[in-house]
């Protein structure tokens, strides 16, 4: 396995030591395979929002799993779990389920070019969508540039398609659609940049957006592959109230088995094969046991219950921090996701581009002594940590202690 992993994050190459390998979890908690037990705030990076191995998800798997593992034809955990998604996200009333949020945003970029005609595809600095040769070009040096490849294999012929504009920059944004609008096929933002930092934009920003794209006929997608479900049954986008064309979602949905999808109007979604010319498929597309556990989560969430004890949660936590007079670090916080920034000088930041060197360091040097306290957090400064139903208001005053 190149670098003993499956995922390069998973490395501890960005805060050292070795990687614990993991044999199980349970609620809030992890244990590794030498027995230590972790107040888990890395939650698979998102996908576990009721805590592991919740009784309701384990009860439908298994159930669906005695079933068989894949069919490789429709069945009733398909129209079941779309009809979930679609109440979550109205006026939305179409959604295709694949295997992972990189295949979704494939899709949904592919989607937009079929609907516009057009080619050119714009996305922010600081936004991260998978790991599809497109999405891996990173910003130029000029406001808004074609972009750069930041992997080998990318080609320049799927560089040239891309353009990258900074996060948060209207000057920027007006810009890139004076000069390219009428070649624009889409827009593709994450709403709550999350995985460069917990960067927080403006909601005019993402207004400006909309407006933009409507003018000039592109397709505005929204990357809530971490944001969806979230902050309430719905998306990001109904707390900043933009709505955007297309919506890739992945993680929460498929409540720690691996379910992507997109989500949007019928006039788009049903250019996609077998009814349009617009190609996607995939073998193991709407498995049967991944789509209970999907259902399964939504059918909790949509309770309303586990949001509710995430709010006191995020509030238990803010008190905490605000009582550290001493403390090394702000934090930043939305809702159920929040990121610790080891840097006391300088506005926080929202763009990626601005986290200063201090706070990567801090968080680098912190590392070892938190695993060493029993809690287990991303290994990465960029990446946020994510509050679970499963946590009480004893493990996260904890680790705002840790911390």
């Amino acid at each position: 396995m190149p670098g003993g992993v499956s995922s390069p994050v998973r490395a501890f190459g960005s805060v050292g030591g070795t990687p614990r390998y993991m044999s199980r979890g349970e609620g809030a908690y992890l244990f590794d395979e030498d027995g230590r037990k972790y107040v888990d705030f890395c939650m698979a990076w998102g996908p576990m929002i009721l805590g592991h191995a919740h009784p309701a998800v384990i009860e439908a798997v298994t159930k669906a799993a005695k079933d068989g593992l894949a069919f490789g034809t429709v069945h009733r955990n398909e129209p079941e779990l779309a009809e979930l998604v679609l109440e979550a996200f109205a006026p939305a009333d179409r959604v295709r389920f694949v295997v992972s949020g990189t295949e979704a945003v494939m899709t949904a970029i592919r989607l937009a070019r079929a609907h516009t005609s057009r080619h050119l595809l714009l996305k922010f600095s600081g936004c991260y969508h998978g790991h599809a040769d497109s999405m891996l070009v990173k910003a130029g040096s000029g406001i808004v540039t074609l972009g750069l490849a930041e992997s080998e294999g990318v080609t320049a012929t799927v560089v040239k398609d891309t353009l990258v504009a900074p996060l948060g920059d209207l000057e920027a944004l007006e810009k890139v659609f004076k000069e390219h609008g009428s070649q624009l096929a889409a827009a593709l933002i994450e709403p709550l940049p999350a995985n460069n930092g917990l960067l927080v934009q403006e909601p005019r920003f993402l207004e400006r957006l909309r407006e933009l794209t409507k003018e000039h006929g592109a397709v505005l997608i929204f990357d809530e592959v971490i944001n969806g479900f979230r902050f309430g049954f719905h998306g990001y986008g109904k707390v900043v109230k933009v709505q955007p064309d297309l919506t890739t979602l992945g993680k929460i949905i498929g409540g720690g088995l691996p379910v992507g999808a997109v989500v949007g109007r019928a006039e788009i979604l049903d250019r996609l094969a077998p009814l349009g010319k617009t190609y996607q498929a995939g073998t193991m597309a709407g498995n049967p046991v991944a789509l209970a556990a999907g259902i399964a989560t939504l059918k909790e969430l949509r309770t309303g219950d586990p949001y509710r004890h995430l709010a006191a949660l995020g509030a238990v936590m803010d008190s905490a921090v605000e009582s550290k007079k001493d403390r090394a670090f702000r934090l930043v916080r939305v809702g159920s996701l929040f990121w610790p920034y080891y840097s006391l000088t300088g506005p926080i930041p929202t763009q990626a581009e601005k986290i200063a060197p201090d706070a990567v360091a801090g968080f680098k040097s912190r590392y070892g002594g938190w695993l060493d306290a029993g809690f287990y957090l991303p290994p990465s400064a960029y990446e946020v940590g994510f509050l679970s139903a499963a946590h009480s208001p004893d493990d996260v005053e904890r680790l705002v202690r840790a911390l």
